[in-house]
């Protein structure tokens, strides 16, 4: 009967070659990794300064898009109040020349609210 040493291929004779492209291998290995690792930190970096150019952009343009919309609605809040101002014009100089027409509108329009406003 065999014993188990006659069995088994023996792998220390021959591995003693091949210990020494192991350890080449992995060292390789471990400086591709190495590598790798610095190129992912660098591209990190990229991507990080990226963004905040991006970002500060962004922001430059939300500050100029803001100005236009404050200056369009004080435009259009100064437009509001000169029309406001020819009606309240428009309505003192119709006062004036027909005051009891006038006061007739404003009961006629106090009673319809009244109306309007009782439950």
């Amino acid at each position: 009967m065999a014993t188990t040493t006659d069995m088994a291929p023996t792998r220390r004779k021959s591995s003693s070659g091949s210990r020494n492209s192991s350890k080449t291998r992995e060292q390789e290995l471990e400086d591709q990794i190495s590598q790798l690792q610095a190129d992912l930190k660098s591209i990190t970096e990229t991507l990080g300064k990226l963004t905040n150019e991006k970002a500060g952009e962004v922001k430059d343009i939300a500050k100029t898009e803001i100005a236009a919309l404050k200056r369009r609605g004080q435009t259009m809040i100064d437009d509001a109040q000169d029309q406001a101002g020819e009606i309240e014009k428009q309505l003192k100089d119709t006062i004036r020349e027909k005051p009891l027409t006038a006061v007739a509108s404003a009961l006629g329009i106090g009673f319809v609210l009244a109306l309007l406003t009782r439950h």
